[in-house]
């Protein structure tokens, strides 16, 4: 099975750290984000990784090269001229996913879930990670009803950034600036769409704030 990492943003809510290198590459307890997903997917049996470039895409070229390191194979999408956001990023690199699901990892997240090499179930064409709502989001995504994902009046999750999809959900999407979250929307109210809920270690690694937070936990 394939995987994407999506590393092409700005990172502007890391600002100043993300004046000099990628949001991927901010370390916790001196590993990059990026190395974790890196060595988690080659634990998981993952084939081949793609992981889309935009701003300071050459410093994640120096730490990644060509997966060998870790076991996978690398290949990129280079997006250095438009960042496409994660629609557009994923259905740019989808001649480099292959015709089978593959998992999207959000670049930017810190967990310790170990990723399942596993099939979509009958009927679906994706499967979510959601984790608890953080305490500084207002409001959750998405709720499970028998491990489909579902769009409530009072939503009790937080999509974890972490999902995997049938490639046939872009077939119809061109190349282009747009978010995935409309997709995944339609999905759910399609009720094509399951999901589990994750418990365990897992932090949007949004902020400078909460870097440092993470830094001096037991993680």
């Amino acid at each position: 099975m394939n995987a994407m990492i999506l590393a092409a943003g700005r990172g502007e809510r890391l600002k100043p750290i993300t004046n000099k290198i990628p949001k991927c590459l901010v370390e916790v307890k001196g590993t990059s984000l990026l190395e974790r997903h890196l060595r988690m997917l080659s634990r998981s049996g993952a084939r081949r990784v793609v992981i889309n470039l935009g701003w300071l895409g050459e410093k994640i070229v120096e730490v990644a090269g060509n997966g060998e390191k870790f076991n996978i194979e690398i290949v990129y999408s280079d997006e250095s001229d438009k960042i496409l956001e994660t629609g557009g990023g994923i259905t740019k690199a989808l001649p480099l996913l292959g015709d089978e699901p593959f998992w999207v990892i959000n670049g930017d997240i810190y967990t310790d879930f170990e990723l399942p090499m596993n099939s979509l179930k009958t009927g679906m064409l994706g499967h979510l990670m959601l984790v608890p709502k953080p305490v500084y989001k207002s409001n959750g995504d998405f709720s499970l009803n028998k491990g489909r994902v579902i769009v409530s009046h009072i939503p009790k999750f937080t999509f974890g950034g972490i999902a995997l999809y049938d490639p046939q959900i872009f077939s119809d999407k061109t190349v282009s600036r747009f978010s995935i979250v409309p997709t995944i929307n339609a999905l759910s109210q399609n009720k094509k769409l399951s999901g589990f809920l994750y418990d365990g270690m897992w932090e949007d690694v949004g902020t400078p704030e909460r870097l440092g937070s993470l830094n001096q936990t037991n993680c």
